[in-house]
C-alpha cells in the first residue's frame, strides 16, 4: 500500500465520521450488541462510546496502525474493554461460534473479499447470534447505479478500495445469514450525493 493509504485515508476516514446524522446511525447499528463483540474495521473508534451496557468486550479487527492509534484516546475512555485482534477481516483467527455479535459500520464497501469476510463472520459467530451492520453501497435508480460505476474507480483509488455498487443486502445472504432487520434508504443530503450515500442499516442472524 502506497503513502496515500496508508496515511492519508485513515484521517479523512476519521475526520469524517464525525457527522451528528451518521452517529445517531452508528447508534442504532450498535442497538442490541451484547457479550464479546467483534467489531471489523474499528477505525479510530468512531463506534465507542454507543456500545450497550451489555456489551462485555469488543475484539477490534483493524488493519492500519495510523487509525488505531488515532482512536488511542477513545479507547482509553472507554467503560468497556477494547482488545485490538486480527488485521484482516478476510482471515480471523477466532474460534468457531466464539462470538455473542459482530458489527461493521462502513466496512464491508473496501474488504477485497467481502465474500470471505462474511463467510468469517459466520463462522466465528455463535449460532443465533447476530452481525449488525450500516454499509452504503448500491443504489436502486439506474440512474444513480450509472454514476456508481463512473465514479468507483476513483473512489478505490482515493478510498483504499472503497467500493460504490455492492449490493450488500445480497452479500450477507450469500453468506449464509438470515437478515431478520434491514432499512434501505438514502442519507439525508443533498441528491447530488447519492451515488455515495444509499444506506443499509440492518441484523442478520447465523441460523441455530
Amino acid at each position: 500500500m502506497g503513502i496515500w493509504a496508508t496515511q492519508v485515508t485513515p484521517r479523512l476516514v476519521a475526520a469524517g465520521g464525525e457527522d451528528e446524522k451518521v452517529r445517531a446511525l452508528r447508534a442504532r447499528a450498535c442497538e442490541g450488541l451484547r457479550g464479546e463483540v467483534v467489531e471489523l474495521g474499528f477505525g479510530s473508534g468512531l463506534n465507542v462510546g454507543l456500545y450497550p451496557h451489555a456489551v462485555t468486550r469488543v475484539v477490534a479487527v483493524e488493519p492500519s496502525d495510523v487509525a488505531w492509534e488515532l482512536g488511542a484516546q477513545r479507547r482509553a475512555r472507554s467503560p468497556i474493554p477494547i482488545v485490538r485482534g486480527d488485521l484482516d477481516g478476510q482471515w480471523l483467527s477466532l474460534p468457531d461460534a466464539s462470538a455473542d455479535a459482530v458489527l461493521s459500520t462502513f466496512t464491508l464497501c473496501t474488504i477485497p473479499d467481502v465474500g470471505r469476510a462474511l463467510a468469517e463472520v459466520r463462522r466465528v459467530l455463535r449460532p443465533g447470534a447476530s452481525l449488525h451492520f450500516l454499509e452504503h453501497g448500491i443504489a436502486p435508480e439506474q440512474g444513480v447505479q450509472r454514476w456508481q460505476r463512473l465514479i468507483e474507480p476513483v473512489q478505490k483509488r482515493v478510498f483504499d478500495g472503497c467500493h460504490l455498487t455492492r449490493p450488500i443486502d445480497r452479500l450477507v445472504e450469500q453468506a449464509g445469514l438470515f437478515i431478520e432487520d434491514i432499512e434501505r434508504a438514502y442519507a439525508p443530503m443533498p441528491k447530488v450525493m447519492r451515488p455515495w450515500v444509499f444506506g443499509y442499516l440492518g441484523r442478520a442472524v447465523r441460523p441455530a
